[in-house]
């Protein structure tokens, strides 16, 4: 592989990497249970050469479709819907925004360093346990909430001395705790006002420090045509607070075609698979699932050091446990400059 062709592959494949939110390990653990910008594939922030990188990306997810295994479901439906005796939950919508900052250092396009920090802006709301699908009833523990606040921080190392292409590289990091998770909304129940706790999956940290693992394969297919493969794995390292989220495995699988000059289109398959969320203060029925998105971009080199581009995730398949809340689509804008 040329050295300028590897190098263009490296930066199409860093720009997908630390802009693709929609696999996120809570991005639809459960819809009333997070969707939290941290991702293993937003941490690797790929080069094959040295200095620093810098990336700053806008990230809209609007989770206002309610599923129920691999289909979508009604509100009266989900309603009526029980386990182990209980009825379930019943959501409205969750809006997340998010805005991320990350710094990449590489001294020598073998090893680097990435950090991610997500500020994260979110409204939820909730018909609770009582309610007939459309409206709420009295006990449900109904609730609305708006939070705006930073998430849980990322910080992984990669190496990519395994080939001297370097195109071959292996991950290893941590998810912080740095995210706040005691965050409370405004009940909508007219028997309990007042103050309401927010389900901790949609705090904007899940006070958990978690090991990110992960490898990545960039080739070429053709003359202007480079793919690559990326794989990475999220578990928490321990319980916090009666609260555990459940572990989940990326895959990612994308082309790109260098032809166009400053403008690459890219086209990536993303596959993600996660556990339930575990512990007394988790929502394990509804949380956890398969999911599978295409995710066609585009990337703009305006500089030799800078670049913006623009993604849409859709997608094509999903199976969530129990009934959570699902995007029809994911939209990202961003920004990366070397320096």
């Amino acid at each position: 592989m040329h050295t300028p062709t590897l190098a263009r592959t490296a930066l199409a494949l860093s720009t997908f990497v630390l802009l693709n939110l929609g696999l996120s390990p809570q991005a639809l653990a459960c819809a009333a249970c997070g969707c939290t910008l941290s991702s293993d594939i937003d941490t690797l922030g790929l080069s094959t050469g040295s200095g620093w990188h810098a990336d700053l990306r806008y990230d809209v997810l609007n989770q206002n479709q309610l599923r129920s295994g691999t289909g979508t479901i009604s509100g009266p439906n989900a309603a009526a819907m029980q386990h182990d005796g209980e009825p379930m939950e019943v959501e409205r919508y969750t809006d997340n925004q998010y805005a991320t900052l990350g710094l990449d250092y590489s001294p020598d396009g073998i090893w680097g360093l990435n950090l991610q920090l997500p500020y994260i802006h979110r409204h939820h709301s909730t018909l609770g346990t009582a309610s007939d699908g459309v409206t709420p009833g009295p006990g449900g523990e109904q609730y609305t909430s708006t939070t705006s606040s930073l998430g849980d921080a990322r910080l992984v190392a990669r190496y990519q001395g395994l080939l001297p292409e370097h195109n071959l590289g292996l991950t290893l990091g941590l998810k912080l705790p740095t995210g706040r998770f005691h965050k409370t909304g405004n009940s909508t129940d007219p028997t309990e006002p007042g103050p309401a706790d927010i389900d901790r999956g949609l705090q904007p940290g899940t006070g958990t420090t978690d090991l990110l693992l992960g490898a990545f394969y960039l080739g070429e297919a053709a003359p202007d045509w480079g793919y690559f493969a990326q794989a990475s794995f999220q578990a928490a390292l321990g319980e916090r607070e009666q609260y555990r989220p459940g572990s989940g495995v990326n895959l990612n699988l994308g082309v790109h075609y260098d032809g166009w000059g400053a403008w690459t289109p890219q086209l990536q398959l993303n596959l993600r698979r996660s556990n339930r969320d575990s512990g007394e203060a988790a929502e394990p029925v509804s949380t956890g699932g398969t999911l599978a998105y295409l995710s066609p971009g585009l990337s703009w080199h305006f500089r030799t050091d800078a670049s913006l581009y623009g993604f849409v995730q859709l997608p094509v398949y999903q199976r969530v446990n129990g009934v959570q809340l699902a995007p029809k689509a994911t939209a990202s804008l961003g920004a990366r400059f070397a320096f």
